[in-house]
């Protein structure tokens, strides 16, 4: 058995120091967060290296677009097994959305952990590594605890970082989705999705953080006017309708909310679109 990133196992074949033909058994996994780190391609050149008559297994937490394509790329006749249903929510989460216009989401999530969540440890999600990096230094400099780990930062600093907030000397733990996976945080009280992920299925991977073994758990949204097809497609995933929270003081982006409609009910199922009906046409006599 081998077991190798793919970057380091082509450099190895490169080198002569390796041969795939043999390979009967062939295992991505985490396949979504190959995709996610630009991965793909390597995947795509060892494959080819392998012999045709073997056995592929895909191992990926959620199911994107691009992970179904590679997949019918890699796999004949696949069978799908899924642990838990993807769009399951725990009944124990409450869930709130906050319109917000992006500049002032960081000031959002101070004045809400100040008014709500003194005494919580949260775990805040970010879409990009510099911003894991902003939202912890912002927080900081505003008196609250809280430090960052995403894939730039050394695995020793990222380990540190995490105990810290596991032991309580640190409220805030600010993640990038590549970093938090993996990680297990016993009675997590808040999570907070300071940006919407664009893949719904991450939504509910995030706040499945909260919630577990029997305890009751938050999840807090921010969603700029840019983010609305996001949360709409969140939305339609899990079947559940979010309150919308406007009473906090950065409610500029509200009437935007509201011109999408999404104060109310978002139709589960996409409208049918009604077919043009062609005018009628007169022969001359």
């Amino acid at each position: 058995m081998l077991v190798a990133t793919p970057g380091r196992l082509l450099d190895l074949i490169a080198q002569q120091e390796l041969s795939l033909q043999n390979v009967a058994f062939f295992v991505l996994d985490e396949a979504d967060q190959m995709l996610d780190m630009g991965f793909i391609k390597e995947v795509r050149k060892i494959i080819k290296l392998i012999p045709a008559n073997r056995h592929t297994s895909l191992f990926s937490a959620t199911m994107p677009t691009d992970i179904i394509k590679l997949a019918n790329t890699m796999l004949r006749n696949p069978q799908q097994i899924a642990v838990t249903p993807v769009a399951s929510t725990v009944d124990k989460i409450s869930q709130v959305v906050y319109p917000v216009e992006k500049p002032d989401k960081a000031n959002l999530l101070i004045h809400l952990i100040k008014k709500e969540a003194a005494d919580t440890n949260i775990l805040v999600f970010s879409r990009t590594k510099f911003g894991a990096d902003r939202i912890a230094k912002k927080l900081k400099k505003n008196g609250i605890s809280a430090g960052a780990i995403h894939g730039d930062k050394k695995q020793q600093t990222r380990q540190n970082t995490l105990s810290a907030f596991k032991a309580g000397k640190i409220q805030a733990l600010v993640a990038t989705d590549i970093a938090a996976r993996g990680i297990d945080i016993e009675r997590l009280q808040l999570v907070v999705n300071y940006d919407l992920p664009n893949e719904p299925e991450t939504y509910v991977h995030r706040i499945g953080r909260t919630g577990r073994a029997g305890e009751s758990g938050r999840a807090f949204s921010f969603c700029a006017p840019e983010e609305l097809e996001y949360l709409s497609q969140i939305i339609r995933l899990t079947k559940q309708q979010i309150p919308l929270d406007v009473d906090h003081p950065f409610v500029t982006a509200t009437k935007a909310i509201q011109d999408e409609q999404l104060d109310k009910p978002i139709p589960l199922k996409p409208k049918k679109r009604k077919k043009r009906r062609r005018p009628k046409t007169h022969t001359p006599a």
